[in-house]
């Protein structure tokens, strides 16, 4: 096929096209289509639009809805999260609290904008009096969740009150008359607990994702970008921009999974560590029959890893799917307290049942 280029007049830019059958050409110019010997004009366009601006299917694009997809998807974040303020807007909101934003929100700003929304509640939760304002302004992992879900550290301080009285009363119902000769073992567990519900929370909450995605090769590289792509939990709500697939929320459960397990081991040396410190000076000053043996460390600390790995990760993914129903339901939007009061009793029930199901595991495994 031979492409020749003419000029007539000086206004109007013609191209000839030529196929190798003598009787076909097509003359394009810019208002003037001929095509000859009924030559198709499905013409090669080596991936351009299809002249609606959208592109054909085979060319990477729907040519249904190739545009109206991503159109609807900023609609609906622009409904949830505000429009996309442009960087001198950002540094005009800013200014009028007086603050400073931190090098990746600044960033995001210069390349692709803030949300609305989500820049509002930064410099409103960063102005707060106390150790709130001080984390969002130098911790990225609660100032992130933070601005996903303002009601985070409600749920936090939700888990560890409950857990601590609900672990309490389980202690007391499993362990019976010998509560108090094994008082050591519930103090250590109690300890343990508060930081096993911080990492449980923690991990599985949903987060805002600032910043330039890691551009490390390798294998090191690789998996730790797949790890970030990663929802937070199974039943992460999809946002525009932010999609994950069946197999990446199955990935997901295991890898909080490993991650809690490592945090339940690490903890269990921890706070049996204390407790055995604890339970051997006590024998050291006095020796008594009603003395239980000392549970062995390392056992202890797999049986902790073991517990958050298959229990807590399944029933605190079951609770933030539930969570998550609760809070887009009209219901709870109208009315805000009902999905904290529904938080509130969910965390209750399961922290009644997995406190008793701890004890049962310690006991079916023969550390405590």
């Amino acid at each position: 096929m031979n492409m020749r280029h003419f000029r007539r007049d000086n206004k109007v830019d013609v191209l000839v096209v030529k196929s190798n059958n003598p009787k076909s050409t097509t003359i394009v110019s810019d208002d003037i289509r001929v095509l000859d010997d009924g030559v198709s004009p499905n013409l090669d366009d080596g991936g351009s639009d299809d002249g609606n601006g959208k592109f054909p299917p085979e060319n990477g694009g729907n040519g249904d809805n190739g545009g109206e997809g991503e159109g609807n998807d900023d609609e609906e974040e622009g409904k949830e999260f505000g429009a996309i303020m442009k960087f001198e807007d950002v540094m005009r909101e800013t200014e009028k609290y007086g603050a400073i934003l931190p090098s990746d929100i600044l960033e995001a700003a210069k390349s692709t904008g803030i949300r609305e929304l989500i820049l509002q509640r930064y410099l409103e939760l960063q102005g707060a009096v106390g150790p709130l304002g001080f984390f969002m302004r130098h911790c990225g992992m609660l100032r992130n969740r933070m601005l996903a879900d303002p009601a985070f550290l409600f749920k936090i301080g939700t888990e560890i009150v409950i857990d601590s009285c609900c672990a309490t009363f389980a202690e007391v119902q499993k362990r019976g008359k010998d509560f108090w000769t094994e008082f050591e073992l519930y103090l250590a567990d109690l300890l343990v607990g508060v930081v096993v519900n911080v990492a449980l929370v923690g991990m599985l909450a949903p987060y805002v994702r600032i910043g330039k995605r890691s551009t490390s090769a390798g294998f090191l590289g690789g998996f730790s970008r797949a790890c970030c792509d990663l929802p937070s939990s199974v039943f992460e709500a999809e946002r525009p921009g932010c999609r994950f697939s069946v197999k990446q929320r199955m990935a997901s459960y295991l890898y909080t999974g490993v991650m809690q397990g490592a945090v339940g081991f690490g903890c269990g040396i921890f706070g049996q560590g204390i407790a055995n410190l604890i339970m051997t000076a006590k024998r050291s000053i006095r020796k008594s029959d009603e003395d239980i043996p000392v549970p062995p460390l390392i056992k202890s600390a797999a049986l902790w890893g073991a517990f958050l790995a298959i229990s807590s990760n399944t029933r605190y993914q079951v609770i933030n799917g539930l969570e998550r129903v609760v809070e887009a339901s009209p219901l709870a939007k109208n009315i805000p307290p009902v999905a904290l009061a529904f938080t509130v009793g969910v965390r209750f029930a399961n922290n009644v049942y997995g406190g008793m199901q701890f004890v049962d595991w310690a006991r079916w495994s023969g550390v405590q």
